[in-house]
């Protein structure tokens, strides 16, 4: 009787499964077309799937020239980074959850987003081009975590605690520098850019940012891919990732370098927004548990989704666009309220 249930119960995680697969293949596609066609300037679904088709296709054009440019130059490149920042901060912050083993961890844990923000502003303050603002923001955001590496460093080694302590004390330091640059700039003209900048948003995304941002998320990526089976060692505790025979310290050293370049990365295009990190890999936990080496895939897809979703809403709800920090805080927090009611402070 026993084993007739288990195997039953089997069968019903196998087609749950299959089930979730389905729709993580399923919804990215459909809600990435769906965000091409909707918006302002209407284009019709038909000639929208033309337009991508005939960048390798020889297809008869039967389309506006606006059609073709408000599609691939504006729309496309616009979706592509909304899904790759989604990804790369959602995978950022299932791998930071894991290390730390500490639910409430996000991608800003060290931070990078203060440093990458004081970067920002100090490029704006200085009325540099606009490439130069995203250079200012990866390189500072690259430079504050390295600082809250060696900060807690302690003989040879990075306990948990001194790596969050030391990520609170860089925080605070360049959130305090970005307020510094926001009382000493232009209250006409560079403070309304520092704000908008800071507050998140992908409304001057075009494809120059895509082609050198996604070899950094590539990168990241693929390294967080490549050790995601050692996360589950590391997220039993350093003692015990040592006795199995894992270099704890080398294995936290690739994570954070590699969660550091994502989170940089999409800071430096999209500023600072907050709560996908957080809130998504729960939401994976919930549907694939919490073995790394599928929920960090799971949660590519999901982040990706997520802020694809809440980009369309943010251009498309209101006469003026609403900056996407605001939007994934308001949506976030409570969410990140029911999640926390409903497993009760669980997450394994």
């Amino acid at each position: 009787m026993q084993k007739t249930q288990n195997t039953e119960k089997n069968k019903n995680t196998t087609r749950i499964s299959k089930k979730v697969m389905v729709l993580l293949i399923i919804l990215p596609v459909a809600l990435f077309l769906l965000s091409l066609v909707i918006g302002r300037y209407h284009v019709q679904f038909v000639n929208c799937i033309k337009i991508l088709l005939s960048t390798f296709l020889p297809i008869k054009h039967t389309w506006s020239d606006t059609d073709a440019v408000v599609v691939l130059q504006v729309r496309f490149p616009r979706a592509v980074m909304a899904m790759c920042i989604g990804a790369v901060l959602s995978i950022s912050g299932a791998s930071f959850q894991g290390i730390f083993r500490n639910p409430l961890v996000s991608p800003d844990i060290l931070g990078v987003s203060a440093a990458a923000g004081f970067g920002a502003a100090l490029a704006i303050l200085l009325s540099v081009d606009p490439a130069m603002i995203r250079i200012f923001a990866l390189v500072f955001g690259i430079i504050g975590v390295i600082i809250t590496y060696f900060l807690s460093r302690v003989y040879k080694s990075t306990p948990i605690v001194m790596l969050v302590l030391s990520g609170i004390v860089v925080s605070t330091f360049f959130s305090a520098l970005v307020s510094g640059t926001k009382l000493i700039a232009d209250p006409y003209s560079r403070l309304p850019a520092i704000t908008f900048w800071l507050m998140g948003g992908l409304s001057s995304v075009g494809m120059k940012d895509l082609v050198w941002t996604l070899p950094f998320m590539v990168v990241g990526v693929t390294g967080l891919l490549l050790v995601r089976w050692r996360i589950n060692i590391l997220s039993m505790g350093d003692e015990e990732a040592a006795s199995l025979g894992v270099n704890t310290e080398l294995l936290k050293g690739v994570v954070i370098l590699c969660s550091t370049l994502l989170t940089a990365a999409a800071v430096c295009v999209g500023g600072i927004i907050g709560w996908v990190g957080l809130v998504i890999p729960h939401i994976g936990r919930m549907l694939v548990g919490p073995d790394h080496r599928v929920l960090l895939p799971v949660c590519l897809v999901l982040g990706a989704v997520y802020l694809l979703a809440v980009d369309d809403v943010a251009r498309t709800i209101a006469a003026s666009e609403i900056p996407l920090g605001i939007l994934t805080a308001v949506i976030g927090a409570p969410f990140f309220g029911y999640l926390i009611r409903k497993t009760k402070g669980g997450w394994s």
